[in-house]
């Protein structure tokens, strides 16, 4: 890990909050337009000893909602993203590099059966006292890129009307360690 400055977090592992953190993400359709969509139910933690920062995340597929629940309920089919093959995503980070308050967080994505390294842009949001909960909140922004094709998420006849790209869009609090 490269760093710069110490970002002010207390040592420790630090919980999400899941009601200030969001998971999402953006595919192209027809290659026109965009779809913007979320995963409900995640758990990610973020550990701090010193300098060392780690990060873990798992996502439940079956949680998708990109505002249409006929949409979701084919996504998750077998032709598409199969849910029952690729359960969950999870994440591990491997090396993180900051500057100050940005830097880049890569790890292990794995979906399905398929593990890849992947980067994410990360900003540093700063720290937060939230009323009435005790200890400090901390505040992070990442965004990404991924194909899915290198996670063999193929959709046969259905290749031209989803794009490969999938743009990551992650906005978490964490609240330190008591």
């Amino acid at each position: 890990m490269t760093t710069t400055t110490a970002l002010p977090l207390k040592n420790g592992q630090w919980a999400v909050d899941p009601l200030h953190s969001s998971v999402g993400f953006v595919i192209r359709h027809l290659g026109i337009s965009k779809v913007r969509g979320t995963f409900r139910e995640f758990a990610t933690t973020l550990t701090v000893d010193g300098d060392d920062i780690a990060v873990t995340a798992d996502v439940e597929v079956a949680s998708l909602d990109t505002g249409n629940s006929d949409r979701d309920a084919h996504v998750l089919q077998p032709d598409l993203l199969d849910v029952a093959k690729r359960p969950t995503l999870s994440f591990r980070s491997t090396r993180v590099e900051r500057d100050g308050d940005e830097g880049t967080l890569t790890g292990d994505l794995t979906i399905g059966d398929v593990t890849r390294s992947v980067t994410f842009d990360v900003e540093f949001g700063g720290l937060g006292d939230f009323p009435g909960a005790p200890g400090k909140h901390a505040g992070f922004e990442a965004t990404g890129e991924i194909k899915r094709s290198d996670f063999g998420i193929d959709f046969g006849a259905g290749e031209a009307i989803l794009g490969d790209k999938i743009k990551i869009q992650l906005d978490v609090q964490y609240t330190e360690p008591a």
